[in-house]
């Protein structure tokens, strides 16, 4: 770290080459939560306190076709 002439701060990386500057933040708007209810209105999303609410009822895992439907690889060769 070294300060330039002006004042400001420069900071080095340390093979010497300097950091880049960070961005300003995004600016963000003033009622983020009604602006985020507004998006899934339009996309016609319904949010409610039960729409997390996991539909398993405790049964085993089928690993075999977790696997099968995550995997790409795993799903080719299981068809070959």
């Amino acid at each position: 770290m070294e300060r330039a002439p002006d004042g400001a701060l420069l900071f080095r990386r340390p093979d010497g080459r300097l950091m880049p500057e960070v961005p300003p933040p995004v600016a963000l708007p003033a009622d983020l939560i009604e602006t985020l209810r507004a998006r899934h209105r339009t996309q016609g999303l319904t949010l409610h306190a039960q729409s997390l609410t996991p539909s398993w009822l405790g049964e085993r895992l089928d690993l075999g076709w977790a696997i099968s439907v995550l995997h790409p690889l795993a799903r080719s060769r299981a068809a070959g």
